[in-house]
């Protein structure tokens, strides 16, 4: 990958004449069915790109109350986009079409008009859950009915792919856009794309600049993404059966609750019975195993092309050691 970025042909990308960048985001379009991408530094510029482009300010959009859009994206639908959420009671990141009905309201000057609803897949505070087609394809229909945009972030969309053998495009044709990160489990160093028709890209490209995402020479660090894009994806099954290896052991240790059946893709969440998250989390990273505390008695590990199976044992070792130690 770093070889591929140091021989990467540049230009321009704010005019459009980078080749790098523009391979890359034919790419990108390509596997999931769209007419056109654009590159961004992130995938929560991505998110919001898709927001400001797909709405007005004052308008409402329907999201999961866990979603990354509306949990780990600093208010900027808000700030960016002016947009309010409403959020809908999804289990385990994933809502129902009776979720949508029961959250519109009627045509009137009284309420934001609702304009937009977002899907997260793979569902991050889900511990990696993945979306069941058939919601998918409910939620799209009552959407089309009420003439609502859907977006789907699928910065994970990788994930569900190889878990469930249905093509990124399969999922993708169901949605007006869809965002995807070429870091996380592809293991780019940096960049997201966001996917749509020729127009929408069009409109999204101007906000892109105007939330100071255009990038000069960007070449460089497309040609990271487009290699993990060839490279890395079938790749992620390994991550998974990692996950699968993590989650059993440590479902056998007595001061940990962990349902391994719960473990779809790379993701594993976990409680701690006895120490707090972050210093369970804390005591970890210093043995060498990094871990994030996503709640006071919650844990997220995430394996990745950076973690082997020998790794997965030695993790297991160390959490045995530390909890123990805890006792």
């Amino acid at each position: 990958m770093r070889e591929a970025m140091a021989r990467a042909e540049v230009g321009d990308d704010v005019f459009g004449d980078d080749p790098t960048v523009a391979r890359l985001e034919a790419r990108a379009a390509e596997i999931l069915g769209k007419e056109a991408a654009v590159f961004t530094p992130s995938g929560t510029m991505a998110n919001q790109l898709a927001l400001r482009a797909h709405t007005e300010p004052g308008d409402e959009i329907l999201i999961d109350g866990n979603a990354h859009i509306y949990y780990y994206e600093s208010g900027a639908p808000a700030a960016l986009a002016g947009v309010m959420c409403r959020c809908l009671p999804g289990v385990c990141g994933v809502f129902t079409a009776a979720d949508v009905e029961a959250a519109l309201r009627p045509a009137d000057q009284h309420f934001a008009p609702t304009k937009l609803v977002c899907v997260e897949n793979t569902h991050n505070r889900g511990g990696g859950n993945v979306w069941p087609m058939e919601r998918i394809r409910e939620i799209a229909e009552v959407s089309r009915q009420r003439k609502l945009r859907l977006h789907l972030d699928g910065a994970r969309l990788w994930n569900a792919a190889v878990a469930t053998g249905i093509p990124e495009r399969d999922y993708a044709e169901h949605f007006d856009s869809v965002s995807v990160c070429f870091s996380k489990g592809l293991g780019a160093p940096v960049g997201s794309a966001l996917c749509g028709s020729r127009e929408f890209i069009q409109r999204a490209r101007r906000f892109r600049k105007m939330f100071g995402g255009g990038m000069r020479q960007a070449g460089i660090i497309a040609a990271g993404a487009l290699y993990a894009l060839e490279h890395h994806r079938a790749r992620l099954a390994e991550d998974h059966a990692n996950a699968r290896a993590l989650a059993e052991g440590l479902s056998r240790m007595p001061r940990l609750e962990l349902d391994p059946a719960t473990v779809r893709t790379n993701m594993v969440l976990f409680r701690s019975r006895t120490l707090p998250a972050a210093t369970l989390a804390g005591a970890l990273d210093q043995a060498g195993v990094r871990v994030l505390a996503v709640g006071p008695d919650s844990i997220r590990a995430v394996t990745n092309l950076m973690v082997s199976s020998k790794d997965i044992s030695g993790a297991l070792e160390r959490f045995e050691r530390i909890l123990n130690g805890a006792a």
